[in-house]
């Protein structure tokens, strides 16, 4: 018979990156944590993890294992939201950060509509192109593109496929004529902006011949990228950004996608919390919630600018 409580541990190991610090997060011991794999590993018969005196490592059983693991455990989770969503309303205070710009532009309406249907929630957003600290600052929740970069933090992916996508708006192409590969960019004012410590303007993109990167340059900088984004709009020149981010724009028309969207560099949209515990209903509820909103409103995603170009020229 599978335990439950030693599927929630292999999974806590494996993202902890170790018995210990699964041990730690699930308020138990190593020598429980340990034991309790050794249990779930005699239940399927197999060996799901190579161990080592220096190291821990997922064997080839334990990756296939994992996704099932994970799918069991979100799906407990999610009968329990479901059952604390039919017996009581959520209430209290929820104290989430964003960046900039989806936090002006996509999350704010998307929250409006969460605390219509939730009217006592009190709702706390702070926006910021700075990572928040979840470990320091009172925060229940943040919305981050890419993975963290702590391995302890819990990040529920929101849109695991986004991407970034290279955009300028009609006028500017209409000036200054359409780059039709990366190299291109070296000719265009590119616009850039600050995210945490760095300016981002290494572009990469994912093209039929490999990973073909530019470090562009322009005359505008910004440590608020919708800034960046409105100067794109405006017609200043071109942009780099989330597809999630320019999506209004491109369905409006104001700005116009450049390269197929599978050459943009992957932008993973993840809702993120610090720990299991901070898991309460009213976060869950604003997570699906927000997971929703997004699939939506990448179902309605525009087709890329379809353009006639050369062979040896294009893309």
């Amino acid at each position: 018979m599978i335990r439950l409580d030693d599927v929630q541990v292999f999974v806590q190991a494996v993202e902890a990156g170790s018995f210990s610090a699964a041990a730690r997060q699930l308020n138990t011991t190593p020598a429980l944590a340990s034991r309790a794999v050794q249990r779930l590993e005699k239940a399927l018969n197999v060996r799901l993890f190579l161990r080592s005196t220096r190291s821990m490592q997922l064997s080839e059983c334990g990756h296939r294992y994992l996704p099932h693991a994970r799918t069991v455990l979100q799906a407990v989770m999610s009968g329990k939201s479901a059952l604390d969503a039919a017996q009581s309303e959520i209430s209290g205070s929820l104290r989430i950060s964003a960046p900039s710009d989806i936090g002006r532009n996509i999350l704010q309406p998307w929250l409006d509509a969460f605390q219509t249907q939730h009217p006592k929630i009190c709702l706390q957003l702070g926006l910021s192109d700075r990572p928040a600290d979840l470990r320091r600052l009172p925060l229940d929740a943040a919305i981050r593109y890419g993975v963290p970069n702590d391995p302890n933090l819990i990040a529920h992916p929101l849109a695991r496929d986004n991407r970034r996508a290279l955009c300028a708006s009609p006028t500017y192409l209409q000036r200054h004529g359409t780059p039709l590969t990366p190299d291109d960019l070296r000719k265009h004012n590119c616009l850039r902006y600050v995210w945490g410590e760095q300016i981002h303007e290494h572009w990469s993109f994912h093209t039929p011949r490999g990973v073909e990167s530019v470090n562009v340059t322009g005359d505008r900088i910004s440590d608020d990228a919708d800034v960046v984004r409105r100067w794109a709009v405006d017609g200043y020149g071109l942009v780099y950004k989330s597809s999630i981010d320019v999506s209004p724009d491109l369905h409006a028309g104001r700005l116009i996608q450049l390269f197929p969207s599978a050459y943009g560099e992957p932008a993973p949209l993840n809702f993120v919390v610090a720990h299991r515990s901070l898991l309460t209903p009213a976060v869950q509820r604003l997570r699906d919630f927000l997971r929703e909103r997004v699939k939506e409103l990448q179902q309605l995603a525009p087709g890329t600018k379809q353009r006639d170009h050369s062979p040896d020229r294009g893309l």
